[in-house]
């Protein structure tokens, strides 16, 4: 049986693309390993907790002999590398915990996989990453894969330290290895410290609804099932060596984006039109913000026959609708109770 590593699978794309990995594909075995912090919620895949080739497995990317163990006890052909700490507010406050995940557990991942390897031939190691790399772009222009790397905060420069040691790994130690870097996605099961659930959360409690300085900071979104989507295609396809920029066609000033989450919610909760945004409030900018953000994913489109199938204005009512419909939900992960709970039975 194929056994593929999805490292990070409880979190936000990580749940999605093990759904969709262990649902689409029955005869490959899927684990599952998380570290279960804030981010990381196993609620999340209770519809395929049970299946015959999914295993969840809590530990840290950052301890060797633990990983060690675990590619001896289920032989992976193959990793799907997710797990990461991915918030820019976050990794101004503490860098080192940056740092620590995103550039020494990639290391640490490297180095079992390459140690268990003996044979390179069927095996592979996919690394998922941000258009952040990139650095900031003007009114104009695209990244491409050919862009060069300029990170502008430290959440950046550790992705683009890992983007690199993996890339390093593969002509140094021949390690067969892929890459992509995507844009900001979106939709049901993301962390509320994010843009669009905070909005949400915010617009349903009547709370205000923080903009940074001018709102004019401009990112593309990608709807997160169809980044899971083109993660399988480019697993599955991709050549070995490459990287693939992952967009969604949905480029957007952020003040646009929450005047359209204000409207929406306006909408489904039966409020005015416009009464939402009343609620906004320009805040202080962050500390070295990148203005815009966009993405060419031609070379997905030509090489792999990938685009994104859900448009924007779908995507952020489906958003909006499951948020307001999975309250539970949302009210565990903001309390930490799931966090607590899995704390207590999964050490």
């Amino acid at each position: 049986m194929h056994s593929i590593l999805i490292t990070g699978g409880a979190g936000f794309i990580g749940t999605h693309l093990v759904k969709r990995m262990v649902k689409k594909y029955p005869d490959y075995k899927i684990v599952n390993l998380d570290l279960l912090t804030y981010a990381g919620n196993l609620e999340n895949l209770r519809d395929i907790e049970n299946a015959p080739n999914y295993t969840f497995e809590k530990g840290d990317i950052r301890d060797a002999d633990f990983l060690q163990g675990l590619f001896v006890k289920y032989d992976f052909d193959s990793v799907i590398h997710l797990a990461a700490e991915s918030h820019v507010d976050r990794s101004i406050s503490n860098p080192m915990a940056f740092i620590e995940t995103n550039i020494v557990g990639t290391v640490t991942l490297l180095n079992a996989a390459r140690s268990h390897w003996k044979d390179l031939i069927g095996k592979k190691f996919y690394h998922i990453s941000t258009d952040e790399v990139y650095g900031s772009l003007g009114d104009e222009g695209f990244f491409t894969e050919a862009t060069p790397y300029d990170p502008r905060s430290p959440y950046s420069a550790s992705k683009a330290s890992s983007d690199m040691l993996v890339r390093a790994y593969h002509h140094t130690f021949e390690m067969p290895i892929i890459v992509s870097n995507c844009s900001n996605n979106y939709g049901p099961y993301q962390f509320p410290e994010k843009l669009i659930p905070l909005m949400i959360h915010n617009i349903k409690l009547g709370k205000t609804l923080p903009v940074y300085g001018d709102g004019l900071y401009t990112r593309d979104w990608l709807w997160v099932e169809d980044h899971a989507a083109a993660i399988d295609l480019i697993y599955h396809e991709g050549k070995i060596g490459e990287t693939y920029n992952i967009g969604g066609n949905n480029e957007r000033k952020n003040i646009e984006l929450v005047h359209t989450l204000c409207d929406i919610m306006d909408e489904l909760m039966g409020k005015a039109i416009g009464t939402s945004r009343q609620l906004i409030t320009f805040v202080k900018d962050r500390p070295g913000h990148d203005r815009r953000y966009a993405i060419d994913a031609s070379k997905l489109k030509h090489e792999l026959d990938w685009e994104p199938l859900v448009d924007p204005e779908t995507g952020l009512r489906k958003t909006a609708e499951w948020y307001l419909e999975n309250q539970n939900w949302l009210d565990a992960v903001t309390s930490g109770a799931y966090q607590r709970y899995y704390a207590e039975h999964y050490e």
